[in-house]
Order: structure tokens, then sequence, then C-alpha cells
């Protein structure tokens, strides 16, 4: 299944003010890893999710989706493969309703109307939505809105998903049922995200990013237990991973 696989290597990107967000950037992730990629803020995280899908194309080394390099002529191809869900839902959402937002990708890879309905439908239905439809974007709560974007990208079928903070501004609710979604998605899921609980709970391997560089690159248990590491990256342990303070008060020797 090469068309699942994500091979980045010696990526390097530079904004115009001057401002180097990759540095020198390798990894392979194979089909149906679930991959985290977690650092402080500016440490290139969204700037990295941006090439996956071409929104900004390589200044030095590859991007390699399935079998084809990254560039102008194979974008369609990588857009049709790899979902990216953006951090802010507005960013994806500009249609006057639902529906015709979700039908937006299907519709321009040429699928037939009964198709692009069939699947508007199935993707709302799996993001618990399908009572959006018929709303305007404009009048979702933020909740709702992630939803949509998600099912948006999930209608392309894609077979690698790519999502940016994806439980940003969520309640605790429709973050569990956000990640309930994303443990049935059984293709390849890459998450850049603060929330290190939510990696727990998603993906079994963890990138570490510090200033454009991978800084390590493992078992996300064993990464998120490297309280040196962490730091040094500008991350704190998971809550489940640290000891309750009361608890820890409680048991410290009698004053």
């Amino acid at each position: 299944m090469s068309h699942h696989l994500v091979e980045i290597n010696h990526l390097q990107y530079t904004y115009p003010d001057g401002t180097s967000a990759l540095r020198g950037v390798s990894f392979r992730i194979t089909h149906g890893e679930a991959v985290a990629i977690i650092g402080a803020n500016g440490a290139g995280k969204s700037t990295l999710l941006l090439q996956l899908n071409g929104c900004l194309l390589p200044q030095a080394g590859t991007v390699r989706i399935g079998d084809l390099p990254l560039n102008k002529e194979t974008l369609s191809y990588v857009r049709r493969t790899v979902g990216m869900v953006f951090q802010d839902p507005d960013d994806q959402l500009f249609m006057p309703l639902v529906h015709d937002d979700v039908a937006f990708g299907p519709l321009n890879l040429g699928l037939p109307p009964e198709e692009v309905e069939e699947r508007v439908v199935s993707a709302l239905a799996t993001v618990g939505a399908l009572h959006l439809k018929d709303r305007p974007p404009y009048r979702l709560s933020g909740g709702e809105k992630r939803a949509v974007a998600i099912a948006s990208v999930l209608s392309m079928s894609p077979s690698i998903l790519v999502m940016d903070e994806p439980t940003s501004s969520l309640d605790p609710q429709t973050r569990r049922q956000l990640i309930q979604l994303l443990k049935t998605f059984n293709h390849t899921l890459i998450i850049a995200t603060h929330d290190l609980d939510l990696v727990l709970d998603l993906c079994s391997r963890t990138i570490v990013m510090k200033e454009g560089l991978i800084v390590a690159d493992g078992p996300t248990l064993e990464i998120l237990q490297d309280e040196e590491l962490l730091h040094s990256s500008g991350l704190e342990k998971p809550l489940r991973l640290q000891g309750c303070p009361v608890c820890q008060a409680r048991s410290g020797p009698a004053g």
C-alpha cells in the first residue's frame, strides 16, 4: 500500500520574512501508523503539515507521498491522497451550506451526483453531524465547525489524514467524541498538537520538533515520560502521566 507512505528527506523552508521554519527535517511514515508531531509554538509543526498536501512546496529537500514526489505536477494526486484538517475550521468552510462544503471535494473529483450525495451523508454521519447538513457554517458552534471540517475531508476518502490541533476549542464531550472517531480511522494518521493526552490516546509514535528540527522520534510512551526532553522542548508531561499533587502532598513526610 505505497499510496499511504509519507517520506520527508532534508526538508527546508524559510518564510519571506527570513524565519527559518524547517531546517532539514527527515522521517518516514508507513501505512496505518498514527503519528503525533509535538513541540512548542514556533517549532515548525504547522509549516511541516502544510508541506504534506502541497499548501507549501519544498524549497529544499523532498516530500514523497506514495510513489510520487510532491511538486506542481503531482499536486492533484497528493491532495486526493492527503486529507488536511486545518487548525481553524473557518479556513475550510466557505460554502453557503454545510452540505455544499462537504460535497465540494467529491464534486471537484468529477464524481457522479449520486456518489457525491452518498459521500456527503456518510461523512456527516461518521462525525455525528448529519443533522447540520442544511445549516450555514457561520451558524455552527466551534465543535460543530470542527466536525464539519473533518467531514469535508473524509468525503474525499483520503488514504492519509493530517490534522493541525484537532482538539483546539473543543469542549470535553466533543473532544472525547473526536478521539473515538479518530480511533476508527484505519489508514495513516498524522496529528500536530499540544494536547499530549490526546497523543497518548491515539498515537503509538511521536516526533518532537524544536526550532525547525526533529529532536526525538520514538514510541509515544517513551517520549512522553522523558521529562528532560519535554522540558527542553517547551512541553510538559500529559496530565495522565503526572502524579496527583494532593496525593503526593499527603504521602510526603510528616512535618
